[in-house]
């Protein structure tokens, strides 16, 4: 798999992992009083026990870890030298497609001249194929 196909899949596994930990802190975390004014909230229908700080590190450790693993991936991207060396690079690929243009060009030409060579020679055989028949 390409660099950027993996940078794609980690921005992809970082998005996973934060959708999960709001979810996840949406769902378990206790209710929080808003106000003196208001009531005390209800307490979390949940049946487990959930330690949040502890679901936190554990969560926030995994988003860490996969941070870090873009990080790697981006620092392993080559690095371009600069304006100068881009332009230089577009060059040499211009000159490469002027090159490999021609080359097809040419191939397309001697296609074509192979086709009408074939379609006379198709064209021969069917007349010959017609002058043996005698009509009725």
């Amino acid at each position: 798999m390409d660099i950027i196909s993996q940078l794609q899949d980690q921005v992809n596994a970082i998005a996973a992992i934060a959708v999960d930990i709001f979810g996840t802190l949406q769902k378990d975390a206790p209710p929080v009083r808003l106000s003196p004014n208001y009531p005390e909230p209800p307490a979390n229908p949940s049946d487990e026990n959930v330690n949040i700080p502890e679901l936190t590190k554990t969560m926030s450790g995994a988003l860490v870890q996969a941070a870090k693993k873009f990080d790697t991936l981006v620092s392993a991207l080559p690095l371009s030298g600069g304006e100068e060396a881009q332009l230089k690079r577009i060059a040499e690929l211009q000159a490469e497609n002027e090159v490999v243009g021609l080359e097809l060009q040419k191939q397309l030409e001697a296609a074509d001249q192979e086709l009408k060579q074939v379609q006379e020679l198709f064209n021969q055989a069917a007349d010959n194929c017609l002058n043996l028949k005698k009509p009725i």
